[in-house]
């Protein structure tokens, strides 16, 4: 049995380095943490055990303006002891909720392509490969991204937000508002 709640960055940050130990998984620093708790507080949810263990976490915002503001997944993760168990599935339908109630037109998220994974995982839940980023992921081991997105019906109904771009960009060609 496990819950979903809201982040706390007080505790949940000393609490969660279980949950950060694969290839695939971002790990940010106090710094980063703490900006998303205090700009996005209402996109940050842990899912915990009955007995308190952090079992996976999501990380999100609110972005863009206009046609395209939208929720962005910056990061989730399960650990992975306790995964194939549903557990991101519920953390990803909260956040989407969170976007549909901010009024954005999809929910977008990037992944690095070797992840299958989690590739497969997200075109499950209905997002698509918008494009391809080249060089998105740096350091030690330097990867190309999907930029994969999720128009959300109420507010993009012709799904406008999510046709795919056939040619790949760079990271400074990402719009970052």
């Amino acid at each position: 049995m496990t819950t979903t709640r809201r982040f706390r960055a007080d505790d949940d940050l000393f609490r969660f380095n279980s949950v950060n130990l694969d290839a695939f998984t971002e790990t940010y620093g106090f710094r980063f943490y703490m900006q998303y708790q205090s700009e996005y507080p209402e996109f940050n949810f842990v899912q915990e055990s009955l007995s308190g263990e952090v079992q996976g976490y999501v990380l999100g915002k609110s972005e863009g303006a206009g046609a395209g503001w939208h929720a962005h997944v910056t990061a989730v993760t399960v650990s992975p002891e306790f995964r194939r168990q549903g557990l991101a599935s519920q953390l990803m339908t909260r956040l989407e909720s969170i976007g549909k109630l901010e009024h954005a037109r999809f929910v977008d998220l990037f992944v690095r392509t070797s992840n299958s994974n989690a590739v497969d995982f997200y075109k499950k839940r209905g997002y698509i490969v918008y494009r391809r980023v080249i060089g998105y992921y740096s350091g030690n081991n330097p990867e190309d991204a999907y930029d994969m997105r999720k128009a959300i019906p109420e507010f993009d109904p012709e799904g406008a937000s999510v046709v795919p771009v056939t040619r790949p960009v760079y990271p400074k060609d990402l719009e970052w508002d």
